[in-house]
């Protein structure tokens, strides 16, 4: 009887402790009010109020009484209260900058800009509009670079090409040049391919099926077969937050975005789950390096260490099996093949 009672314990021990961690902890050292200033991200708050920032959602509490209620602005004050017990944070004054202009008795304008970001925008900027993660059929049916304008076959901003394929008149398109074909490392599966951002214009001119592309930026330059894609116009902002995800998440690190290493914190990395497994923006994920392998000095048999975690990201960007997550924190270098699990 005392050995199943203690067998039961055991089992409902751990399923207890998940549920008590599976809430928002406050930190020891939390404050009672916190003023935003300019700079503050969503995540960083989060931090100084919780244990586990993810839970953010949880604990955020809407005034009705405030102008858009959702985000959050420099100079806006915060303060910790409870709600039927429970602690909430809440925008207790509003700043300046979060106030609205009233234009007249009914329009109203609201600096959505100034509003703080989940994560530090310049390090993602440049994978908001840019690279992206598409499929052989997309790469395979979209426009393609024939020839420069002027007859040259690589062009750069400023320039004109002529491209083949089916172009809306006066939309803007980016022009990609096929990238690294993303395999799962466990299952084979074919994931996507990397479509790297060369350039970006506007199609000025059709005849047929021949377009005229007038260039309007470009970070190197243009060849004949780059192919062009609709510019996905995207924006991250302080309209949603960090987030524990739905259901359960066992993934990959698979590459690491501008050509490191070693990887640390602001770095952007490629992991092996998307839309397709529930992934979504705000999701936060731990990190856990591969443990080593080690030998037994008595049977001399080699074990594999347990993997451990050392790092926190913020996917930010969601394809469909496929997404890219911001490293938020490393306790030590991270790698390529490194797991990404739900956070504790």
């Amino acid at each position: 009887m005392f050995k199943r009672l203690l067998v039961s314990a055991m089992v409902v021990a751990p399923l207890l402790w998940q549920a008590v961690s599976a809430e928002p902890r406050l930190r020891d050292n939390h404050p009672e009010q916190y003023t935003v200033v300019k700079g503050d991200t969503l995540w960083g708050i989060s931090s100084r109020f919780l244990q586990n920032p993810w839970y953010w959602p949880e604990i955020w509490y809407v005034n009705p009484q405030i102008n858009d209620p959702h985000l959050i602005y420099p100079g806006d004050e915060l303060s910790l209260v409870y709600v039927e017990g429970q602690p909430r944070v809440t925008v207790a004054r509003r700043g300046e900058a979060g106030n609205t202009l009233k234009l007249s008795p009914k329009i109203r304008a609201t600096p959505m800009a100034s509003a703080i970001p989940a994560i530090p925008l310049e390090a993602i900027a440049p994978f908001l509009s840019s690279n992206r993660i598409t499929t052989e059929e997309e790469l395979e049916a979209a426009p393609y670079v024939l020839l420069g304008k002027r007859g040259n076959l690589i062009v750069g901003s400023g320039d004109s090409v002529y491209a083949r394929g089916d172009t809306a008149l006066d939309e803007s398109y980016g022009v990609f040049r096929r990238g690294q074909v993303y395999i799962d490392p466990e299952t084979k599966e074919m994931l996507g391919i990397e479509a790297r951002s060369i350039a970006a214009g506007r199609i000025s001119e059709k005849q047929g099926d021949v377009s005229t592309v007038n260039i309007q930026r470009s970070s190197e330059e243009i060849r004949q077969g780059d192919r062009l894609l609709q510019e996905d116009a995207r924006d991250i902002t302080a309209t949603y937050y960090p987030s524990n995800p739905d259901g359960g998440v066992d993934g990959t690190i698979v590459a690491v975005l501008d050509g490191v290493t070693q990887i640390g914190q602001y770095d952007v990395v490629v992991l092996n789950r998307g839309e397709r497994e529930g992934i979504k923006n705000g999701n936060v994920l731990a990190v856990y390096k591969r443990g080593e392998q080690v030998r037994d000095p008595y049977t001399k048999e080699v074990i594999q260490l347990p993997p451990a975690r050392a790092g926190m990201l913020m996917v930010f960007r969601v394809f469909d099996k496929m997404s890219y997550g911001l490293i938020l924190s490393a306790e030590q270098p991270l790698s390529t093949l490194d797991k990404v699990r739900n956070p504790e």
